[in-house]
């Protein structure tokens, strides 16, 4: 899964305020931003190094150390005691830490495959990019929908309108990723335009995916601090009585 992961981020932001949105977009992507350090330290080699070559159900990586299940539960505890250091409160860490099992119980189900602690272990999930790309797609967007159906229903319980430029950000950002996810299922781009790899595009898959994840982290940080009408009339009413007083 990959933007669907996001998703799980704005409604930790409404169910703990306190914790920062970027806090919850790292605690629920975390495992898949440590694969891309990790392939650079040769713990977690990801092939095709070409971007050009790549789909979905032909990348090969052993995630080990960030996404298998023994580690995991450190990266869990990790989070939660990051998230009660940094907003000091249990709540924001806790919710930090559920992202983390939601991503996990989400890759297992329809990802790449994993394992208990490296691939003689036992699997822990079912490995639908490789076996059938397309159902995992399926799946993504299925959850991809009904979680961000949560936000504007919570949204309408307290009173929140969120201004058109957040709505038009998420559009692009969950659904670009599902158009892209769609369209390299089981085809590379050298293969969707018949072209030959081109030998100066080696070694872009790891960047293009990290350029990926943090430009989507970006924009979904700038679309969340956008001012909401509920907060915008905080502000103002706010302001009156110094201004009053001045």
């Amino acid at each position: 899964m990959l933007a669907g992961h996001f998703t799980t981020a704005l409604v930790a932001k409404q169910e703990a305020p306190k914790g920062h949105i970027a806090y919850y977009l790292v605690a629920a992507q975390l495992p898949d931003l440590l694969w891309l350090p990790f392939h650079y330290l040769g713990l977690e080699v990801t092939h095709p190094h070409n971007i050009m070559a790549t789909s979905l159900d032909n990348l090969q990586v052993d995630m080990t150390y960030s996404h298998d299940l023994l580690p995991l539960l450190g990266w869990i505890a990790l989070v939660i005691g990051v998230g009660r250091a940094l907003f000091g409160g249990w709540r924001p860490g806790l919710i930090g830490g559920l992202l983390l099992v939601v991503h996990a119980a989400t890759d297992y189900l329809g990802g790449f495959p994993h394992n208990l602690f490296g691939p003689e272990t036992a699997s822990v999930g079912t490995g639908l990019y490789h076996s059938s790309p397309y159902l995992a797609v399926a799946l993504e967007g299925v959850f991809i929908v009904a979680t961000l159906a949560w936000v504007p229903r919570n949204d309408a319980k307290a009173g929140i309108q969120r201004s058109r430029s957040t709505y038009l950000t998420w559009a692009a950002v969950f659904g670009g990723n599902m158009a892209f996810l769609l369209f390299s299922a089981d085809l590379s781009m050298a293969e969707m335009f018949g072209l030959t790899p081109s030998p100066a595009m080696d070694g872009t898959t790891v960047p293009m995916m990290a350029a990926t994840y943090l430009s989507m982290l970006a924009a979904l940080v700038w679309a969340e601090g956008k001012p909401t009408k509920a907060r915008a009339e905080r502000e103002s009413s706010s302001s009156v009585p110094a201004a009053q007083g001045a």
